[in-house]
């Protein structure tokens, strides 16, 4: 039995954690002192582009509070627009490998500080899982595997551990999607050079590469997205068996899943509901 849902949320709290202006969140608290139930972390997609930001995640994230859990909706390093070039003195300064991930890591991990003592000690540490939609799929999943990562890897050891992820429409083969031409490049662009030049990043990167994940994976996907191909989740289910589900939304496009009207914005969020344990 599930407890009783919030009747609202109240407004977003911005924290950054770090220096640079695409390194912070936004936590949205369920309204008037409600019980939180569980914290989702919601990550945005765009192709780790730098066209699309946390906006994208924002109608999501009160939507989720209305439903009595704790939304923080993460920022992070994107990679320059396609055509611009990575100077060593913009290098550090965008996102793809590592900073994307180094930023990913870090957004989650705040929850374990001050997000909690933002929070008056109300955020279940315990419960916490994450949902993104297509390159935020991507990054969802991965930080659910983190805990197989090895020593100096990015996003290694991390503080705040992930009870499942939920993938909209996520990029979850990334040497399949280079190979395929999934975003014109985008997947090369995050990791700077295809599955053959650079074969140690997409082993760490891949969440299909990154198997077993240790939790639950729940794959919501619609037939008719031609953005990032159902074949995505079908390899990751395929691969990963009983430790994965793939919800399959006949004739449903990419942008429907972030649509909070939406009967798909209503399957990822029922996935997360089970992700997370019965509440009394």
């Amino acid at each position: 039995m599930t407890a009783s849902r919030a009747s609202g949320s109240g407004p977003p709290m911005r924290f950054d954690y770090g220096s640079h202006p695409s390194q912070f969140g936004e936590l949205t608290l369920p309204a008037d002192e409600a019980p939180v139930r569980g914290v989702v972390v919601v990550v945005h997609g765009g192709f780790w582009r730098q066209a699309y930001g946390l906006e994208l995640g924002r109608p999501l994230a009160a939507d989720l509070a209305r439903a009595g859990l704790a939304a923080w909706n993460i920022e992070y390093r994107r990679v320059p627009p396609d055509g611009a070039a990575r100077t060593p003195s913009t290098t550090g300064d965008a996102g793809g490998w590592t900073a994307t991930f180094d930023d990913v890591a870090a957004a989650l991990d705040l929850l374990a500080g001050p997000l909690q003592e933002a929070a008056g000690g109300r955020l279940p540490l315990g419960n916490v899982v994450a949902i993104g939609h297509s390159a935020g799929g991507h990054l969802a999943t991965w930080l659910a595997a983190r805990p197989g990562l090895q020593d100096r890897a990015p996003g290694a050891a991390p503080a705040v551990l992930l009870r499942g992820a939920v993938s909209q429409a996520g990029v979850l083969d990334l040497v399949d999607a280079a190979e395929r031409g999934v975003g014109n490049g985008a997947v090369e662009r995050l990791l700077g050079g295809t599955p053959s030049a650079v074969p140690d990043r997409y082993a760490l990167a891949s969440p299909v590469a990154r198997l077993p994940i240790g939790v639950p994976v729940v794959c919501v996907h619609g037939t008719s997205d031609v953005n990032v191909p159902i074949r995505q989740s079908e390899r990751f289910v395929a691969a990963a068996g009983n430790a994965a589900e793939l919800i399959t939304l006949p004739g449903v496009d990419h942008m429907a899943m972030i649509d909070v009207s939406s009967d798909a914005w209503r399957a990822g969020r029922d996935a997360l509901e089970r992700l997370l344990p019965n509440q009394m």
